[in-house]
């Protein structure tokens, strides 16, 4: 159930946190539609599981010890992005996109690119799925489900919202849902920090 939770902590602060794409979901919504923005917002289906497999290659190929070291610093890589996403204003005026390629290949693209999803698997997913495994195949699933459950709904239920007109991304319903996705950032990476910073001591 732990592992539950860090799961729902980190997909619901990741997808609602600024990045390049929560803007193309944005920017795709209003467009193109509902329907093109939430297939943006997929894109993380297709595109994670290569990063994850990529990810949990280097991080079971190195000493348990680096990895735990690498734990505590993708905690600390999140706090900072709770931090900054607490910081820096959601860009709502962003550029509307005409052309008409399929929205699905283009978030897959611009998750590709982006080292955000990178890093986070590297030195946050994959140390956190490993423990879970070695906790149990359920936990690690259990992770897997929660985490991209709310990774692409938080986004799916942005595109529905922007879609249903603009008068309802009001600024201040924008920062306060930035301030609680910063705070959840900040919780959940204080919480990785503490589970293998009690690694690194033992």
């Amino acid at each position: 159930m732990r592992y539950v939770l860090i799961g729902l902590t980190l997909g619901l602060g990741s997808g609602i946190s600024p990045g390049p794409l929560l803007a193309l979901v944005i920017s795709t919504t209003l467009s193109r539609g509902f329907r093109a923005g939430a297939r943006v917002a997929f894109s993380p289906l297709v595109t994670d599981s290569v990063i994850i497999a990529v990810s949990l290659l280097l991080v079971h190929s190195i000493p348990t010890r680096f990895a735990s070291a690498l734990g505590v610093a993708g905690g600390l890589y999140v706090i900072w992005l709770g931090i900054d996403a607490l910081r820096t204003p959601i860009e709502t005026d962003v550029a509307v996109m005409t052309t008409s390629s399929d929205p699905l290949a283009r978030g897959t693209l611009v998750n590709l690119l982006s080292p955000h999803p990178w890093l986070f698997w590297i030195v946050v997913g994959g140390p956190i799925l490993l423990a879970a495994w070695a906790d149990s195949p359920i936990s690690a699933i259990g992770f897997l489900i929660a985490f991209f459950t709310l990774l692409v709904g938080t986004k799916i239920v942005i595109a529905a919202i922007i879609a249903q007109g603009r008068e309802r991304l009001s600024p201040r319903n924008m920062l306060l849902a930035q301030r609680i996705a910063g705070a959840l950032l900040v919780l959940a990476g204080l919480a990785v920090v503490v589970q293998f910073g009690q690694q690194l001591l033992v």
